[in-house]
Protein backbone atom coordinates (compact mmCIF):
# COMPACT_ATOMS: atom_id res chain seq x y z
CA UNK A 1 0.00 0.00 0.00
CA UNK A 2 2.87 2.32 0.11
CA UNK A 3 2.49 5.05 -2.44
CA UNK A 4 -1.04 4.88 -2.28
CA UNK A 5 -3.25 7.91 -2.40
CA UNK A 6 -6.88 7.89 -2.46
CA UNK A 7 -9.52 11.01 -3.26
CA UNK A 8 -12.28 11.89 -0.74
CA UNK A 9 -14.58 9.56 -2.18
CA UNK A 10 -12.47 6.37 -2.07
CA UNK A 11 -11.77 7.35 1.92
CA UNK A 12 -15.97 7.38 2.36
CA UNK A 13 -15.97 4.26 0.61
CA UNK A 14 -13.40 2.59 2.77
CA UNK A 15 -14.99 3.84 6.16
CA UNK A 16 -18.21 2.38 4.98
CA UNK A 17 -16.69 -0.74 4.03
CA UNK A 18 -14.81 -1.01 7.48
CA UNK A 19 -18.16 -0.87 8.78
CA UNK A 20 -19.70 -3.72 7.37
CA UNK A 21 -16.50 -5.63 8.15
CA UNK A 22 -17.38 -4.68 12.06
CA UNK A 23 -20.68 -5.65 11.41
CA UNK A 24 -22.06 -2.28 12.33
CA UNK A 25 -24.26 -2.18 9.38
CA UNK A 26 -25.26 -4.08 6.28
CA UNK A 27 -24.25 -4.59 2.98
CA UNK A 28 -27.99 -3.43 1.86
CA UNK A 29 -27.16 0.16 3.78
CA UNK A 30 -24.04 0.47 2.61
CA UNK A 31 -24.95 0.31 -1.12
CA UNK A 32 -27.34 3.12 -0.05
CA UNK A 33 -25.10 5.19 1.21
CA UNK A 34 -22.02 4.54 -1.61
CA UNK A 35 -25.02 5.07 -4.11
CA UNK A 36 -24.50 1.50 -5.70
CA UNK A 37 -26.49 -1.30 -6.09
CA UNK A 38 -26.36 -4.00 -3.86
CA UNK A 39 -24.45 -6.46 -6.22
CA UNK A 40 -22.35 -4.03 -6.87
CA UNK A 41 -21.41 -3.49 -2.97
CA UNK A 42 -21.22 -7.19 -2.69
CA UNK A 43 -18.38 -6.68 -5.15
CA UNK A 44 -16.39 -4.12 -3.38
CA UNK A 45 -16.38 -6.05 -0.38
CA UNK A 46 -14.93 -9.30 -2.17
CA UNK A 47 -11.78 -7.31 -3.80
CA UNK A 48 -11.73 -4.90 -0.57
CA UNK A 49 -11.18 -8.59 1.14
CA UNK A 50 -8.55 -9.85 -1.27
CA UNK A 51 -6.57 -6.74 -2.33
CA UNK A 52 -7.24 -3.69 0.43
CA UNK A 53 -7.31 -0.64 0.08
CA UNK A 54 -5.66 -0.67 -3.18
CA UNK A 55 -9.13 -2.54 -4.56
CA UNK A 56 -10.85 1.34 -4.39
CA UNK A 57 -8.72 2.66 -6.93
CA UNK A 58 -9.52 1.62 -10.34
CA UNK A 59 -6.90 0.12 -12.83
CA UNK A 60 -8.46 2.32 -15.84
CA UNK A 61 -8.13 5.33 -13.89
CA UNK A 62 -6.60 7.99 -16.11
CA UNK A 63 -7.12 5.57 -19.46
CA UNK A 64 -9.21 6.01 -22.20
CA UNK A 65 -11.68 2.85 -22.66
CA UNK A 66 -10.88 0.39 -25.84
CA UNK A 67 -14.61 0.55 -26.56
CA UNK A 68 -15.54 3.99 -26.61
CA UNK A 69 -18.06 5.48 -29.25
CA UNK A 70 -16.59 7.35 -31.71
CA UNK A 71 -17.43 11.09 -31.13
CA UNK A 72 -18.84 11.30 -34.76
CA UNK A 73 -21.02 8.36 -34.13
CA UNK A 74 -22.41 10.79 -30.62
CA UNK A 75 -22.88 13.65 -32.82
CA UNK A 76 -24.47 11.58 -35.26
CA UNK A 77 -27.00 10.29 -33.03
CA UNK A 78 -27.89 13.33 -31.19
CA UNK A 79 -28.79 15.22 -34.38
CA UNK A 80 -30.74 12.56 -35.76
CA UNK A 81 -32.55 12.52 -31.94
CA UNK A 82 -33.30 16.13 -32.17
CA UNK A 83 -34.60 16.16 -35.64
CA UNK A 84 -35.25 13.72 -37.95
CA UNK A 85 -36.69 11.44 -35.13
CA UNK A 86 -37.56 13.20 -32.33
CA UNK A 87 -40.12 12.13 -29.97
CA UNK A 88 -39.50 8.62 -30.29
CA UNK A 89 -39.20 5.92 -27.73
CA UNK A 90 -35.61 5.25 -27.37
CA UNK A 91 -35.97 1.19 -28.55
CA UNK A 92 -37.75 2.80 -31.72
CA UNK A 93 -34.62 4.82 -32.15
CA UNK A 94 -32.68 2.09 -31.69
CA UNK A 95 -34.01 0.14 -34.30
CA UNK A 96 -34.20 2.86 -37.38
CA UNK A 97 -30.27 3.75 -36.43
CA UNK A 98 -29.74 0.26 -37.77
CA UNK A 99 -32.24 -0.25 -40.66
CA UNK A 100 -32.14 3.66 -42.17
CA UNK A 101 -28.88 4.92 -40.79
CA UNK A 102 -26.65 1.65 -40.69
CA UNK A 103 -25.62 2.88 -37.23
CA UNK A 104 -25.75 -0.65 -35.29
CA UNK A 105 -25.97 0.18 -31.40
CA UNK A 106 -27.50 -1.43 -28.33
CA UNK A 107 -30.57 0.29 -27.19
CA UNK A 108 -28.45 1.23 -23.38
CA UNK A 109 -25.73 2.78 -25.26
CA UNK A 110 -28.52 4.46 -27.11
CA UNK A 111 -30.33 5.62 -23.81
CA UNK A 112 -26.65 6.97 -22.14
CA UNK A 113 -25.75 8.89 -25.16
CA UNK A 114 -28.96 10.48 -25.24
CA UNK A 115 -29.51 10.78 -21.56
CA UNK A 116 -25.96 12.49 -21.32
CA UNK A 117 -26.75 15.20 -24.19
CA UNK A 118 -29.89 16.04 -21.63
CA UNK A 119 -32.34 14.26 -23.86
CA UNK A 120 -34.91 12.08 -21.97
CA UNK A 121 -37.38 9.31 -22.94
CA UNK A 122 -40.94 10.50 -24.21
CA UNK A 123 -42.29 8.08 -22.20
CA UNK A 124 -41.95 7.62 -18.47
CA UNK A 125 -42.72 4.98 -16.12
CA UNK A 126 -42.43 4.67 -12.63
CA UNK A 127 -42.83 0.60 -11.19
CA UNK A 128 -44.63 0.27 -8.34
CA UNK A 129 -43.05 0.00 -4.90
CA UNK A 130 -44.01 -0.99 -1.68
CA UNK A 131 -42.82 1.52 0.98
CA UNK A 132 -41.79 0.46 4.32
CA UNK A 133 -41.11 2.78 7.45
CA UNK A 134 -36.73 3.28 7.23
CA UNK A 135 -35.32 2.51 10.13
CA UNK A 136 -32.04 4.74 11.35
CA UNK A 137 -28.92 4.02 10.78
CA UNK A 138 -26.94 2.78 13.53
CA UNK A 139 -23.58 5.26 13.99
CA UNK A 140 -23.81 9.63 14.34
CA UNK A 141 -22.71 10.87 11.23
CA UNK A 142 -24.00 8.55 8.69
CA UNK A 143 -26.60 10.47 7.19
CA UNK A 144 -27.28 14.16 7.88
CA UNK A 145 -30.59 15.32 6.61
CA UNK A 146 -30.78 19.28 5.67
CA UNK A 147 -33.58 21.42 4.85
CA UNK A 148 -34.57 25.06 4.99
CA UNK A 149 -38.06 25.94 7.20
CA UNK A 150 -39.27 29.50 6.16
CA UNK A 151 -41.70 30.40 8.75
CA UNK A 152 -42.60 33.81 11.27
CA UNK A 153 -39.88 33.38 13.86
CA UNK A 154 -39.55 36.60 15.65
CA UNK A 155 -43.93 36.89 15.76
CA UNK A 156 -44.06 40.19 13.64
CA UNK A 157 -41.12 41.97 15.84
CA UNK A 158 -38.67 41.59 13.24
CA UNK A 159 -37.87 40.47 9.59
CA UNK A 160 -39.25 36.89 8.16
CA UNK A 161 -36.43 34.64 8.13
CA UNK A 162 -35.69 30.85 7.03
CA UNK A 163 -34.16 28.82 9.95
CA UNK A 164 -31.27 26.43 8.04
CA UNK A 165 -31.05 23.08 9.75
CA UNK A 166 -29.16 19.92 10.00
CA UNK A 167 -30.20 16.44 11.88
CA UNK A 168 -28.25 13.54 12.39
CA UNK A 169 -30.27 10.34 11.45
CA UNK A 170 -28.92 8.27 14.17
CA UNK A 171 -29.25 10.12 17.07
CA UNK A 172 -31.95 12.66 16.01
CA UNK A 173 -29.48 15.61 17.29
CA UNK A 174 -28.70 19.02 15.32
CA UNK A 175 -25.17 19.27 14.92
CA UNK A 176 -25.79 22.94 13.69
CA UNK A 177 -28.45 25.42 12.80
CA UNK A 178 -28.18 29.17 11.77
CA UNK A 179 -31.18 31.64 10.81
CA UNK A 180 -30.93 33.55 7.30
CA UNK A 181 -32.78 35.95 5.24
CA UNK A 182 -33.51 33.27 2.72
CA UNK A 183 -32.70 29.85 1.87
CA UNK A 184 -29.13 30.30 -0.48
CA UNK A 185 -26.04 28.59 -1.48
CA UNK A 186 -24.44 30.80 0.92
CA UNK A 187 -26.32 30.21 3.67
CA UNK A 188 -26.06 26.17 3.13
CA UNK A 189 -22.30 27.04 2.71
CA UNK A 190 -22.31 28.29 6.47
CA UNK A 191 -24.34 25.41 7.88
CA UNK A 192 -22.11 23.13 6.60
CA UNK A 193 -18.88 24.89 7.44
CA UNK A 194 -20.61 24.58 11.30
CA UNK A 195 -20.89 21.05 10.88
CA UNK A 196 -17.46 20.16 9.71
CA UNK A 197 -15.55 22.26 12.55
CA UNK A 198 -17.39 21.00 15.17
CA UNK A 199 -18.11 17.40 14.11
CA UNK A 200 -16.11 16.60 11.02
CA UNK A 201 -17.31 14.99 7.84
CA UNK A 202 -20.43 12.80 7.32
CA UNK A 203 -21.04 10.33 5.13
CA UNK A 204 -24.25 11.54 3.34
CA UNK A 205 -26.81 14.50 3.49
CA UNK A 206 -29.94 13.96 2.38
CA UNK A 207 -31.92 17.14 1.47
CA UNK A 208 -35.00 17.28 -0.93
CA UNK A 209 -34.57 19.03 -4.34
CA UNK A 210 -34.15 22.54 -3.81
CA UNK A 211 -32.04 24.51 -6.46
CA UNK A 212 -29.15 24.94 -3.98
CA UNK A 213 -28.95 20.53 -3.86
CA UNK A 214 -29.56 19.49 -7.51
CA UNK A 215 -29.61 21.34 -10.46
CA UNK A 216 -32.31 20.75 -13.79
CA UNK A 217 -31.88 22.58 -16.70
CA UNK A 218 -35.73 22.65 -17.10
CA UNK A 219 -35.52 24.82 -14.21
CA UNK A 220 -35.22 28.23 -13.91
CA UNK A 221 -33.12 29.22 -11.03
CA UNK A 222 -33.45 32.53 -8.69
CA UNK A 223 -31.17 35.14 -9.61
CA UNK A 224 -29.31 35.01 -6.27
CA UNK A 225 -28.26 31.20 -6.75
CA UNK A 226 -24.83 30.14 -7.81
CA UNK A 227 -25.22 27.61 -9.89
CA UNK A 228 -21.67 25.58 -11.66
CA UNK A 229 -23.25 24.52 -14.64
CA UNK A 230 -20.38 22.75 -16.22
CA UNK A 231 -20.89 19.42 -15.05
CA UNK A 232 -24.73 19.69 -13.86
CA UNK A 233 -23.69 20.41 -10.53
CA UNK A 234 -24.52 22.95 -8.11
CA UNK A 235 -22.01 25.01 -6.43
CA UNK A 236 -22.62 22.71 -2.83
CA UNK A 237 -22.97 19.59 -5.15
CA UNK A 238 -19.52 20.22 -6.49
CA UNK A 239 -18.44 21.26 -2.45
CA UNK A 240 -20.33 17.62 -1.67
CA UNK A 241 -17.79 15.90 -3.99
CA UNK A 242 -14.78 17.42 -3.40
CA UNK A 243 -15.66 16.49 0.41
CA UNK A 244 -15.93 13.16 -0.46
CA UNK A 245 -19.50 13.38 0.66
CA UNK A 246 -22.47 11.52 -0.75
CA UNK A 247 -25.95 13.33 -1.79
CA UNK A 248 -29.18 11.44 -1.32
CA UNK A 249 -31.88 13.52 -2.76
CA UNK A 250 -36.03 12.96 -1.30
CA UNK A 251 -38.79 12.72 -3.72
CA UNK A 252 -41.25 13.55 -0.88
CA UNK A 253 -41.19 15.90 2.52
CA UNK A 254 -42.21 12.02 4.44
CA UNK A 255 -38.97 10.96 2.93
CA UNK A 256 -36.77 13.05 5.44
CA UNK A 257 -39.04 13.19 7.87
CA UNK A 258 -36.19 13.61 10.78
CA UNK A 259 -35.20 16.87 9.66
CA UNK A 260 -39.20 18.08 9.04
CA UNK A 261 -40.45 16.98 12.51
CA UNK A 262 -37.02 18.97 14.59
CA UNK A 263 -38.74 22.29 11.85
CA UNK A 264 -41.76 21.46 13.42
CA UNK A 265 -40.68 21.16 17.35
CA UNK A 266 -38.64 24.04 16.87
CA UNK A 267 -41.48 26.22 15.86
CA UNK A 268 -43.19 25.79 18.48
CA UNK A 269 -40.66 25.78 21.41
CA UNK A 270 -38.17 27.63 19.37
CA UNK A 271 -40.31 30.69 18.92
CA UNK A 272 -41.21 30.84 22.17
CA UNK A 273 -37.73 30.82 23.41
CA UNK A 274 -37.18 34.11 20.73
CA UNK A 275 -39.84 35.86 22.28
CA UNK A 276 -39.03 35.27 25.77
CA UNK A 277 -34.92 36.82 25.07
CA UNK A 278 -37.13 39.53 23.07
CA UNK A 279 -34.87 39.13 19.65
CA UNK A 280 -36.43 41.24 16.97
CA UNK A 281 -32.85 40.68 14.84
CA UNK A 282 -31.15 38.30 12.78
CA UNK A 283 -28.13 38.40 14.85
CA UNK A 284 -29.93 38.29 18.10
CA UNK A 285 -32.09 35.37 17.31
CA UNK A 286 -29.10 33.44 16.40
CA UNK A 287 -27.44 34.07 19.87
CA UNK A 288 -30.64 33.02 21.22
CA UNK A 289 -30.64 29.70 18.61
CA UNK A 290 -26.82 28.39 19.62
CA UNK A 291 -27.99 28.71 23.10
CA UNK A 292 -30.90 26.52 22.88
CA UNK A 293 -29.32 23.68 20.66
CA UNK A 294 -27.62 21.77 23.40
CA UNK A 295 -30.58 22.52 25.41
CA UNK A 296 -32.74 20.83 22.51
CA UNK A 297 -29.88 18.08 21.92
CA UNK A 298 -30.11 16.69 24.81
CA UNK A 299 -34.09 16.69 25.52
CA UNK A 300 -34.94 15.06 22.59
CA UNK A 301 -31.51 13.14 20.89
CA UNK A 302 -32.00 9.41 20.96
CA UNK A 303 -28.66 7.12 21.77
CA UNK A 304 -27.11 5.51 18.73
CA UNK A 305 -27.21 2.05 18.40
CA UNK A 306 -23.25 1.81 18.15
CA UNK A 307 -21.61 4.58 20.07
CA UNK A 308 -18.54 5.62 17.50
CA UNK A 309 -19.01 7.99 15.60
CA UNK A 310 -18.82 8.24 11.79
CA UNK A 311 -17.98 11.38 11.14
CA UNK A 312 -14.49 11.45 9.65
CA UNK A 313 -11.67 14.11 10.43
CA UNK A 314 -10.84 17.04 8.23
CA UNK A 315 -7.13 16.40 6.93
CA UNK A 316 -4.79 19.30 8.14
CA UNK A 317 -4.04 19.94 4.63
CA UNK A 318 -7.43 20.85 3.67
CA UNK A 319 -8.26 24.05 2.62
CA UNK A 320 -11.63 24.18 3.45
CA UNK A 321 -12.25 27.93 2.59
CA UNK A 322 -11.33 26.80 -0.70
CA UNK A 323 -13.93 24.06 -0.70
CA UNK A 324 -16.86 25.94 0.24
CA UNK A 325 -16.93 28.50 -2.01
CA UNK A 326 -18.62 30.16 -5.13
CA UNK A 327 -16.02 28.43 -7.97
CA UNK A 328 -16.55 30.05 -11.71
CA UNK A 329 -14.31 29.50 -14.80
CA UNK A 330 -13.06 32.71 -16.73
CA UNK A 331 -11.09 33.63 -19.97
CA UNK A 332 -7.96 35.77 -19.08
CA UNK A 333 -8.15 39.16 -21.01
CA UNK A 334 -4.76 40.53 -22.82
CA UNK A 335 -4.30 43.04 -20.25
CA UNK A 336 -4.02 39.69 -17.83
CA UNK A 337 -7.25 40.44 -15.96
CA UNK A 338 -10.26 38.85 -15.34
CA UNK A 339 -13.95 40.50 -14.45
CA UNK A 340 -16.30 38.59 -11.93
CA UNK A 341 -19.61 40.29 -11.23
CA UNK A 342 -18.32 43.80 -12.68
CA UNK A 343 -15.37 43.06 -10.49
CA UNK A 344 -12.09 43.25 -11.98
CA UNK A 345 -8.67 41.51 -11.03
CA UNK A 346 -5.57 42.25 -11.99
CA UNK A 347 -3.45 39.01 -12.28
CA UNK A 348 0.30 39.33 -11.34
CA UNK A 349 3.19 37.67 -13.23
CA UNK A 350 4.46 34.50 -10.98
CA UNK A 351 7.77 33.33 -10.75
CA UNK A 352 7.16 30.12 -13.15
CA UNK A 353 4.57 31.96 -15.89
CA UNK A 354 5.00 35.69 -16.64
CA UNK A 355 1.48 35.83 -18.27
CA UNK A 356 -1.61 34.43 -18.19
CA UNK A 357 -3.90 35.94 -21.25
CA UNK A 358 -5.64 33.65 -23.05
CA UNK A 359 -6.02 30.90 -20.49
CA UNK A 360 -8.88 29.81 -18.40
CA UNK A 361 -8.73 29.84 -14.60
CA UNK A 362 -10.78 29.38 -11.60
CA UNK A 363 -12.08 32.46 -10.00
CA UNK A 364 -13.14 31.56 -6.34
CA UNK A 365 -15.45 33.93 -4.26
CA UNK A 366 -14.36 32.96 -0.33
CA UNK A 367 -17.22 33.09 2.01
CA UNK A 368 -15.22 36.13 3.64
CA UNK A 369 -16.31 38.35 0.09
CA UNK A 370 -12.73 37.70 -1.16
CA UNK A 371 -11.88 36.81 -4.71
CA UNK A 372 -9.01 34.30 -5.05
CA UNK A 373 -7.75 33.11 -8.81
CA UNK A 374 -6.29 29.65 -9.11
CA UNK A 375 -4.79 27.96 -12.40
CA UNK A 376 -4.40 24.14 -12.90
CA UNK A 377 -4.81 24.30 -9.32
CA UNK A 378 -2.39 26.73 -7.98
CA UNK A 379 -2.86 30.19 -6.61
CA UNK A 380 -2.45 33.16 -8.64
CA UNK A 381 -1.21 36.27 -6.63
CA UNK A 382 -3.74 39.00 -7.60
CA UNK A 383 -5.40 42.53 -6.74
CA UNK A 384 -7.92 44.65 -7.78
CA UNK A 385 -7.66 46.16 -11.36
CA UNK A 386 -7.50 49.66 -12.02
CA UNK A 387 -10.93 50.71 -12.99
CA UNK A 388 -11.57 52.28 -16.64
CA UNK A 389 -11.94 55.96 -17.51
CA UNK A 390 -15.87 55.46 -17.31
CA UNK A 391 -16.36 54.15 -14.31
CA UNK A 392 -13.93 57.14 -12.91
CA UNK A 393 -16.61 59.50 -14.68
CA UNK A 394 -19.56 57.99 -13.13
CA UNK A 395 -17.69 57.83 -9.46
CA UNK A 396 -17.91 62.00 -10.59
CA UNK A 397 -21.18 62.48 -11.17
CA UNK A 398 -20.71 62.21 -14.90
CA UNK A 399 -22.42 59.52 -16.88
CA UNK A 400 -21.42 59.11 -20.44
CA UNK A 401 -24.71 57.81 -21.49
CA UNK A 402 -26.09 61.47 -20.37
CA UNK A 403 -24.69 64.65 -22.18
CA UNK A 404 -22.89 67.18 -19.84
CA UNK A 405 -23.82 70.40 -21.73
CA UNK A 406 -25.46 70.56 -24.91
CA UNK A 407 -25.91 68.97 -28.71
CA UNK A 408 -22.85 71.17 -29.84
CA UNK A 409 -20.76 70.36 -26.78
CA UNK A 410 -20.88 66.72 -28.40
CA UNK A 411 -20.29 67.64 -31.83
CA UNK A 412 -18.05 70.47 -31.99
CA UNK A 413 -16.85 71.09 -28.20
CA UNK A 414 -19.01 74.19 -28.53
CA UNK A 415 -21.97 75.81 -26.45
CA UNK A 416 -24.80 76.81 -28.33
CA UNK A 417 -28.03 78.55 -27.69
CA UNK A 418 -30.06 76.17 -25.42
CA UNK A 419 -33.21 74.18 -26.59
CA UNK A 420 -35.57 75.73 -24.10
CA UNK A 421 -34.96 79.43 -24.89
CA UNK A 422 -38.57 80.02 -25.46
CA UNK A 423 -41.26 78.50 -22.74
CA UNK A 424 -43.93 78.06 -25.02
CA UNK A 425 -41.47 75.69 -27.47
CA UNK A 426 -39.84 73.80 -24.22
CA UNK A 427 -41.29 70.63 -24.99
CA UNK A 428 -40.81 70.62 -28.76
CA UNK A 429 -37.10 72.07 -28.23
CA UNK A 430 -36.05 69.15 -25.83
CA UNK A 431 -37.40 66.27 -28.44
CA UNK A 432 -35.56 67.97 -31.10
CA UNK A 433 -32.64 68.23 -28.59
CA UNK A 434 -32.91 64.56 -27.81
CA UNK A 435 -33.40 63.47 -31.59
CA UNK A 436 -30.47 65.25 -32.90
CA UNK A 437 -28.37 64.47 -29.61
CA UNK A 438 -28.65 60.87 -30.63
CA UNK A 439 -27.97 61.52 -34.18
CA UNK A 440 -24.38 62.72 -33.12
CA UNK A 441 -24.05 60.08 -30.53
CA UNK A 442 -24.62 57.34 -33.53
CA UNK A 443 -21.91 59.24 -35.80
CA UNK A 444 -19.33 59.69 -32.67
CA UNK A 445 -20.35 55.47 -31.51
CA UNK A 446 -22.12 56.79 -28.28
CA UNK A 447 -24.71 55.43 -26.49
CA UNK A 448 -28.06 57.24 -26.71
CA UNK A 449 -29.04 60.00 -24.19
CA UNK A 450 -31.75 59.90 -22.37
CA UNK A 451 -34.92 62.42 -22.57
CA UNK A 452 -33.65 65.29 -20.40
CA UNK A 453 -35.16 66.25 -17.40
CA UNK A 454 -38.50 68.50 -17.87
CA UNK A 455 -39.20 68.89 -13.74
CA UNK A 456 -42.66 66.85 -15.18
CA UNK A 457 -41.18 63.08 -14.66
CA UNK A 458 -43.69 59.85 -14.15
CA UNK A 459 -42.61 57.50 -11.40
CA UNK A 460 -41.33 54.19 -11.87
CA UNK A 461 -44.23 51.75 -12.34
CA UNK A 462 -43.71 48.41 -10.42
CA UNK A 463 -42.87 46.89 -13.23
CA UNK A 464 -39.88 49.09 -14.40
CA UNK A 465 -39.20 48.60 -10.47
CA UNK A 466 -38.88 45.02 -10.83
CA UNK A 467 -37.22 45.26 -14.19
CA UNK A 468 -34.52 47.12 -12.49
CA UNK A 469 -33.84 45.12 -9.64
CA UNK A 470 -34.09 42.45 -11.71
CA UNK A 471 -30.95 43.64 -14.02
CA UNK A 472 -29.28 44.46 -11.18
CA UNK A 473 -28.95 41.53 -9.54
CA UNK A 474 -28.08 39.83 -12.73
CA UNK A 475 -25.49 42.13 -13.17
CA UNK A 476 -23.95 41.38 -10.11
CA UNK A 477 -23.53 37.98 -11.15
CA UNK A 478 -21.19 38.90 -13.94
CA UNK A 479 -23.48 37.84 -16.61
CA UNK A 480 -23.07 40.13 -19.62
CA UNK A 481 -25.65 42.60 -21.69
CA UNK A 482 -26.01 39.84 -24.35
CA UNK A 483 -26.80 36.90 -21.57
CA UNK A 484 -29.24 39.39 -19.09
CA UNK A 485 -31.54 39.88 -22.24
CA UNK A 486 -31.63 36.47 -23.09
CA UNK A 487 -32.64 35.14 -19.57
CA UNK A 488 -35.18 38.46 -18.83
CA UNK A 489 -36.50 38.29 -22.11
CA UNK A 490 -35.79 41.72 -22.97
CA UNK A 491 -34.31 43.40 -25.47
CA UNK A 492 -30.55 43.75 -25.37
CA UNK A 493 -30.75 47.74 -25.50
CA UNK A 494 -33.29 47.95 -22.48
CA UNK A 495 -31.00 45.48 -20.34
CA UNK A 496 -27.87 48.60 -21.15
CA UNK A 497 -30.41 51.36 -20.03
CA UNK A 498 -30.91 49.32 -16.81
CA UNK A 499 -27.99 48.40 -16.30
CA UNK A 500 -26.46 51.70 -16.65
CA UNK A 501 -29.05 53.42 -14.30
CA UNK A 502 -28.51 53.68 -10.69
CA UNK A 503 -31.92 54.06 -9.72
CA UNK A 504 -34.93 53.04 -11.84
CA UNK A 505 -35.16 55.28 -15.06
CA UNK A 506 -38.19 57.75 -15.37
CA UNK A 507 -39.51 59.01 -18.30
CA UNK A 508 -40.75 62.93 -18.80
CA UNK A 509 -44.58 62.96 -19.70
CA UNK A 510 -45.48 63.19 -23.81
CA UNK A 511 -45.42 66.70 -24.88
CA UNK A 512 -47.46 67.79 -27.90
CA UNK A 513 -44.59 68.06 -30.83
CA UNK A 514 -44.01 71.74 -32.35
CA UNK A 515 -42.13 72.16 -35.19
CA UNK A 516 -38.60 73.90 -34.59
CA UNK A 517 -35.63 74.98 -36.56
CA UNK A 518 -33.16 72.60 -34.45
CA UNK A 519 -32.30 69.94 -36.50
CA UNK A 520 -29.05 67.69 -36.08
CA UNK A 521 -27.16 68.29 -40.10
CA UNK A 522 -27.25 72.21 -38.79
CA UNK A 523 -24.51 71.75 -36.58
CA UNK A 524 -22.50 68.98 -37.72
CA UNK A 525 -20.08 70.35 -40.17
Amino acid sequence: MEGLTLTQREQARLGVLNRVLQGFMGVGEAAHLLGVSERHAWRMLAAYREEGAAALAHGNRGRRPANTIPEEIRQQVITLAGTRYARLNQTHFTDLLEEREGVILARSTVRNILVGAGIGSPRRRRPPRHRVRRERFPQEGMLVQIDGSHHDWLGGRGPVMALLLAVDDATGTVPWSLFRYQEDTYGYFLLFQGILERRGIPLAVYSDRHAVFQFTATARCPLEDHVARDHGLTQFGRAMGELGVTQIFARSPEAKGRVERAAGTLQDRLVAELRLAGASTLDEANCVLWEFLPRYNQRFGVPAAHPASAYRPMDPDLDLAGVLCFKHNRKVARDNTVKYQWRPVQLLPGPDRPSYAGTRVEVQERLDGRLVVSYQGRIIPSREAPPRPSVLRMANGIRPWEPTTTLQSLAMGVTPVGAGDHPHREGAAAGSYRQATNGVARRLGRPRSPAPPTGQSRRPTPRQQARWRAVQKAKRRGLGLRAIARELGIHRNTARKYAAATIPPTYPKHQPSVTTGVNATDIIP
